[in-house]
């Protein structure tokens, strides 16, 4: 395994513990369609030399990035040069001073120019060899190929074909686009980090065809092979349609077998793929465009200024002409000579008063060469010296270096670094970009009592900001127990409390619910643990940090999951007591997985004891309505430590369980397993509907809440943007305490600053929601929403008064909806431009795009939105 590290092999089939997220899918694709236009690409696994005999010309998998290549640098070089103003006048210049019009020798008008057009071009062509040389260190990565007898070799990326089959190992990059044979989980379930095509730091979940599962070992592929079917090359990542044919059998694929190149395998030892897109015909490379030709808005500037300079030396040069062959018509009155010392009666073309005219533009030209110094041609050249100084000083930046990769800043280009200092708006989300997304359990609400004595940052920045104690002096003040604050620290664990800790809750007067708070975190995720053979410590692997955290929690409490199979999870339980440890099985009967739209995950298992059991965790604006009038004895105090801990920054979640009869399960099952094995278009609402029955009537047992730090130097790096005048929009899904308290925690708001708050979470609109009558709803919210943002542009102050107060802008989801309405949206985008930081809270991932669209499609932020 990697990290050479011998581990316990998981012998279980994931795909049990997907019961609602990954089962297969219903016939919603059109498979139909295959072999027709666009969907007409035929793949001969493991015959990757069949393609060329049957004259398919399939892309190689070498990719190039560069701007140019050695045929097309000249010339699109030359025509980059030849846009800038200045370099085309000065060629015309050059072109000129080689007829006998010049006033001075060509050489002298033509080397200054190519001076300026060679170090440019020079310029242009080291930075392209940079991204020919990393293109170059990409395409020779090394992948394991097939390569015939069930031997798999070292071969590079830029080598592969399609048809291929290739193992990919943990923590490496999938190197074209593959169809997932297997991996080294039985079912294979693989786990894929998207970073880098979609900004998503959460795992994907990927499965392969049953039909293939068994191919685990090299030698399994010795006599393989398999025709795949499957659309044309597009750039939709998150659709694919193929038909698989295997051994007189056809399989449909869809994109749960897709591994896109350039997503990453985490979480997984090994899996085996057959490409099916390589090079440029891979998702990922179809969605690149080529690389632009990028003109900062300074050199746009510049390319003004001189057109002005240009129409300056035309009219100067034009006044001058027009009189030159008005004098020189004049010198031959009636034969005679006014100016005889010009001797006009033995005169060239070019000082003829007999043709004054051609004499005079002939002079137009002249004159425009010979006042071409009123153009800098040096400006450019100057321009291009500052940038490239400008790049490497960005490159050599040591505050700019991140020491944990190990990587310094890297300008691919030096053409915009001036636009660096021209943004205007920074749109952010927060987990993993104001946050490190790396989750640490620190506190708990069991029972109605909170428990949890750590200080996280929020709270240390909200008690410096209100002149209290400072973030040490309240740390010294919780940590009072001396040995928890001495332990070492643990990844993903940053709870202490004396009352819980060592077995003391056995002490607690609601030790039961606190037992089976601490079971629920131990039972009911997707996690896979890993025990280290020779130390036999625990480890897990998991979709989310969060699910981390609490699997992490439970188990320095005392409730550790070590193990698990397709049908059963383990826990090795200490006993406070007598400080014995007993194992426990429960029987896994169902997993009802996480989504956005559900926003809670739910597990049924049976305990050794017999009872059945529905294990549920999820967000408090779900699951305190899903409480049975029995289970909310402390549904009132959890509400309050859930705010408190949301005033702290933290990341919450409520805990409830409930017991299930065998009769009501049965009957449950029966019906989830037909919703399942439903083909029918609303195959998925059958299913949600049937979870939906079951997450009812619960207890409740308490909340949790996890703390994301905030990344290092944020604050600062926030606090130098709002001095250097920028405007910065948080889009986040916490609620409005939360994020205003983590906008204090990082500069975003500051003390001073006027809040403009957008909200509905008022009295006549609360008690409107209870009637239930949506239209009088709708009518009242938005012009609630209008009047709010009316009240706020009437508080900012008109540029034309003097003022140094600064602004801030929240609103909440629920106004947002109405904020983005056709009528209401200009208004609101004018209110949010006025002021120095916007939070956009409670906001879903759709609101999150139009905000971002509105402010960038606006004709002010065109350029200077990122």
């Amino acid at each position: 395994m990697a990290g050479g590290r011998n581990r316990r092999k998981l012998k279980l089939k994931l795909s049990a513990l997907y019961t609602f997220a990954l089962c297969s899918k219903g016939s919603s694709e059109d498979y139909s369609r295959i072999g027709t236009t666009g969907f007409s690409r035929v793949v001969y696994v493991n015959e990757p030399a069949r393609h060329e005999e049957e004259h398919f010309r399939y892309q190689l998998n070498e990719v190039s990035t560069t701007k140019y290549n050695l045929a097309t640098f000249l010339p699109k070089s030359l025509f980059e040069q030849f846009r800038r103003v200045a370099n085309f006048y000065f060629l015309v210049s050059g072109i000129l001073a080689l007829t006998p019009l010049a006033p001075y020798t060509a050489v002298s008008a033509l080397v200054p120019l190519c001076i300026v057009i060679v170090a440019t071009m020079g310029k242009e062509g080291i930075e392209d060899w940079r991204r020919k040389q990393q293109d170059h260190e990409l395409n020779n990565r090394i992948v394991m190929v097939h390569r015939g007898n069930g031997n798999f070799e070292d071969t590079k990326w830029k080598d592969i074909k399609v048809g291929d089959v290739i193992k990919v190992e943990k923590d490496n990059f999938f190197p074209a686009d593959l169809i997932l044979l297997s991996s080294n989980y039985p079912d294979g379930i693989c786990y894929v980090e998207t970073m880098n095509l979609d900004g998503e730091t959460n795992l994907k979940i990927k499965q392969a065809l049953e039909a293939t599962l068994h191919l685990k070992e090299d030698n399994s592929f010795v006599n393989f092979g398999q025709t795949i079917k499957c659309e044309d090359p597009n750039a939709n990542l998150y659709s694919f349609i193929g038909t698989m044919e295997w051994k007189g059998q056809q399989y449909n694929l869809s994109p749960q077998q897709l591994l896109l190149r350039d997503s990453k395998l985490r979480n997984t030892d090994y899996i085996y793929g057959a490409v099916i897109f390589t090079g440029h015909d891979t998702k990922v490379m179809q969605n690149a465009t080529d690389p632009p030709s990028k003109r900062s808005k300074i050199e746009k500037k510049m390319d003004k200024i001189i057109y002005l300079l240009m129409s300056s030396l035309l009219m100067i040069a034009l006044l001058g002409s027009v009189l030159f062959g008005i004098w020189t018509k004049e010198d031959l009155m009636n034969g005679k000579m006014k100016r005889w010392y010009l001797r006009p009666d033995d005169s060239s073309v070019y000082y003829d008063p007999k043709r004054a005219t051609l004499a005079s533009f002939f002079h137009l030209l002249t004159a425009l060469m010979l006042y071409s110094y009123f153009i800098p041609i040096s400006l450019y050249i100057s321009i291009e010296m500052v940038k490239i100084l400008q790049a490497l000083f960005i490159n050599q930046d040591i505050e700019m270096y991140h020491e944990e990769s190990d990587k310094p800043t890297h300008a691919r280009t030096s053409n915009l670094n001036e636009e660096l200092g021209q943004v205007d708006t920074i749109l952010s989300d927060k987990t993993g970009t104001l946050t490190c997304n790396m989750m640490e359990f620190i506190k708990c609400s069991i029972a109605g009592t909170a428990y949890g004595q750590g200080v996280t940052e929020v709270e240390k920045a909200m008690a410096v900001r209100k002149g209290g104690l400072l973030g040490d002096e309240i740390e010294s003040t919780y940590s009072k127990d001396k040995k928890n604050a001495e332990s070492p620290h643990i990844k993903g664990f940053n709870f202490k409390d004396p009352h819980i800790m060592d077995g003391n809750w056995i002490h607690e007067p609601n030790r039961d619910m606190i037992r089976d708070f601490f079971r629920l975190l131990a039972i009911c995720h997707t996690c896979i643990p890993e025990e280290d053979e020779e130390t036999h410590k625990v480890s897990y692997e998991a979709e989310s940090p969060d699910e981390a955290a609490f699997v992490i929690a439970s188990r320095e409490l005392g409730f550790e999951f070590y193990h698990r199979t397709q049908s059963s999870i383990f826990v090795r339980e200490r006993d406070p007591v007598t400080n014995v440890v007993k194992d426990r099985k429960y029987e896994l009967l169902n997993v009802l997985e996480f989504s956005s739209s559900r926003k809670r995950m739910s597990v049924i298992v049976k305990e050794p004891e017999g009872r059945i059991l529905l294990l549920c965790k999820g967000a408090d604006s779900v699951m305190f309505k899903r409480l049975t009038p029995t289970g909310r004895k402390f549904e009132e105090e959890t509400k309050r430590h859930i705010n408190e801990y949301s005033d702290s920054g933290l990341r919450t979640l409520v805990l409830a369980y409930r017991v299930l009869d065998e009769n009501e399960y049965v009957k449950f099952s029966g019906k989830f397993n037909t919703a399942k094995t439903s083909v029918s278009a609303d195959r998925d609402e059958k299913v949600e509907e049937a979870a939906e029955s079951i997450e009812q009537d619960l207890l409740l047992l308490g909340a949790t809440a996890v703390e994301d730090k905030l990344q290092k130097g944020v604050p600062e790096c926030i606090d130098k943007l709002a001095q250097a005048g920028i405007k910065i929009w948080v889009l986040t899904g916490d609620k409005m305490e939360t994020a205003i308290n983590i906008g204090f925690a990082c500069s975003l708001l500051r003390q001073g600053m006027t809040q403009i708050i957008v909200t509905l979470e008022a009295l006549d609109i609360i008690a409107l929601e209870k009637n239930g009558d949506k239209q009088s709803i709708a009518k009242a919210s938005k012009q609630r929403v209008m009047d709010q943002i009316e009240d706020g542009i009437k508080q900012i102050p008109s540029p034309s008064q003097s003022s140094t107060e600064s602004f801030a802008l929240i609103i909440d989801g629920k106004s947002l909806t109405y904020a983005l309405e056709d009528d209401v949206k200009f208004k609101f985008l004018d209110l949010a431009l006025k002021c120095a930081s916007v939070i956009c809270c409670r906001s879903s991932p759709k609101q999150k795009a139009l905000v971002s669209i509105l402010l960038c499609s606006s004709s002010i932020f065109h350029y200077n939105c990122f």
